[in-house]
């Protein structure tokens, strides 16, 4: 069974790492039901959970990122490489996951959390020098892009509350096989692997004109 293991809620604190003077990296888990619905479009630092927001509108927020997850697994598996605790939301994931393949979601897959709410894969996420200084690791974006398990950024389907202990159940996987971690992959490090994108007809128009552009 895939959990929600915990809900994240950023904490703004100061950015020394961007000429953006703010960040909402710091999230910390709640308790109690958090309200979820989308955010609308990005510029205007909403995030799909209440009382969350980005402060880098031009890089971060909107529809296609309203909601972030990692798995409890793969924090677990870079905490005995980093050899430090990893607490969840530490790498300002909204939602933290256990049982769920989160890189190896399918674009366009739909995931029902608790009663209410269904949220769909959209993209990877894709580090910044934000995540570089919160980390404190020395060559932490390469590192963390070696290993091409970023995470998942998904859009809001049906709005409601959600909370810790919310059972997540995948309701709909497209009939393709472009995976988040293979999106990273094709993105960073293997750009052969762009031409296969197109086939995830739910890729963000961003990740779409990133591929049109590098194709010509």
């Amino acid at each position: 069974m895939a959990l929600l293991l915990s809900v994240n809620i950023g904490r703004p604190r100061s950015n020394p790492w961007k000429r953006v003077g703010t960040t909402g990296i710091d999230k910390r888990p709640v308790e109690g039901p958090v309200a979820v619905s989308a955010p609308g479009p990005k510029g205007t630092g909403a995030v799909g959970l209440a009382g969350d927001r980005v402060h880098d509108v031009k890089h971060h927020g909107g529809d296609d990122q309203a909601v972030y997850a990692y798995a409890r697994e793969d924090l677990d598996a870079w905490a005995a490489e980093l050899g430090r605790d990893l607490p969840d939301g530490v790498f300002g994931e909204n939602l933290t996951t256990s049982g769920l393949d989160v890189n190896g979601a399918l674009i366009g897959e739909r995931w029902r959390v608790g009663a209410q709410v269904v949220l769909e894969v959209a993209d990877p996420r894709i580090p910044c020098g934000t995540f570089q200084g919160w980390m404190e690791e020395t060559g932490w974006i390469k590192r963390f892009t070696r290993r091409a398990v970023p995470g998942a950024y998904l859009r809001v389907i049906e709005p409601g509350d959600i909370q810790a202990g919310d059972e997540i159940t995948v309701t709909g996987r497209p009939n393709h096989d472009v995976t988040v971690s293979l999106v990273f992959r094709a993105l960073t490090l293997e750009p052969e692997l762009l031409p296969r994108l197109p086939a995830a007809d739910a890729l963000t128009e961003e990740v779409k004109q990133i591929v049109r552009k590098r194709a010509t």
